[in-house]
């Protein structure tokens, strides 16, 4: 159903789930296995899996900070996109990886979900492509000592915040990781 003529596939896009970012995110432990499940189901369907990794003054390319979790671990053929903004598609290569692929539709987990989530799923709507957020593979921290919501209220909030979107000639949806379609059904 994307606006992007020519692009058929579905690709599976782990976002920012570095050491630093989240080291204390809420239930990371539990977000991390879950996407690492969907990692390991994307290759077994032959789903492309895009991984992105963010650098800035706070988190120093090549620290152990900025390093991917051990528990996630990319194979050679599978691109990495590194980023200096929160949305994915900021001057960086992800278009053009995803134009290689011939995708259309991402399938969207990673950190954290009021950051580089949320502005990654706007950034891939607002230039065409369907955009599937996996509602319990994302994450965040707990800033609610500088007044903001809890984390359980701030994925909650993204969750169904992301299930209303819509636009001509694409789709957006949030569903669960157990019930994702990783590969396009339709459309």
């Amino acid at each position: 159903m994307t606006s992007i003529d020519g692009r058929p596939n579905s690709a599976l896009l782990v976002i920012d789930v570095q050491n630093d970012v989240v080291a204390s995110a809420h239930r990371r432990d539990e977000v991390v296995a879950t996407i690492g499940r969907l990692v390991e189901r994307a290759r077994s369907e032959a789903v492309p899996v895009v991984w992105v990794q963010h650098a800035d003054d706070r988190l120093e390319r090549g620290t152990p900070g900025w390093d991917y979790v051990p528990e996630l671990q990319r194979t050679p053929d599978e691109p990495v996109v590194h980023k200096r903004y929160g949305d994915a598609f900021e001057d960086t290569s992800l278009e053009d990886e995803l134009a290689a692929l011939g995708v259309g539709r991402l399938v969207v987990a990673g950190a954290q979900s009021d950051a580089c989530i949320r502005a990654t799923l706007h950034g891939a709507f607002v230039r065409g492509y369907d955009a599937v957020l996996v509602a319990d593979a994302h994450t965040t921290l707990d800033l609610t000592a500088y007044g903001l919501p809890a984390p359980e209220m701030v994925i909650a909030h993204l969750n169904e915040y992301w299930t209303w979107q819509d636009g001509p000639g694409r789709s957006a949806g949030v569903e669960p990781a157990d019930e994702v379609q990783l590969r396009r059904t339709s459309g």
